[in-house]
């Protein structure tokens, strides 16, 4: 009998789980790799892939670390949950540059000396 993960496992290990899947997506993605062709490196469905991504906790570790390799070859496990990847921290500067809006005209009126 198959069992559901989801059902049987405790809500902080879900969310650990969805946490992990959202950190392979972001490698991923900062690496500006299709889903596609990351299923084919690593030997696995498109599906699966989703599947990782989305946190699903009934997958293999295997698949997990194949996955990994075939986004971020000679990373490790430790190196995506720190998010050490040279790749995921350009991403996270890309995201922390916000624009700059022109100010009011009571702003500079304000500064004005």
């Amino acid at each position: 009998m198959k069992i559901n993960q989801a059902a049987v496992l405790a809500p902080p290990l879900l969310e650990e789980c969805s946490q992990l899947g959202q950190r392979l997506a972001r490698l991923r993605l900062a690496r500006k790799i299709k889903q596609t062709d990351a299923a084919l490196r690593a030997g696995l469905s498109r599906n699966t892939v989703y599947r990782l991504e989305r946190g699903d906790p009934g997958l293999a570790i295997g698949q997990v670390l194949r996955y990994l390799e075939a986004i971020a070859p000679g990373s490790t496990l430790l190196d995506l949950l720190s998010e050490s990847d040279p790749a995921l921290i350009a991403l996270k500067m890309r995201e922390q540059s916000k624009r700059v809006r022109d100010l009011t005209s009571a702003e500079l009126e304000e500064l004005d000396f």
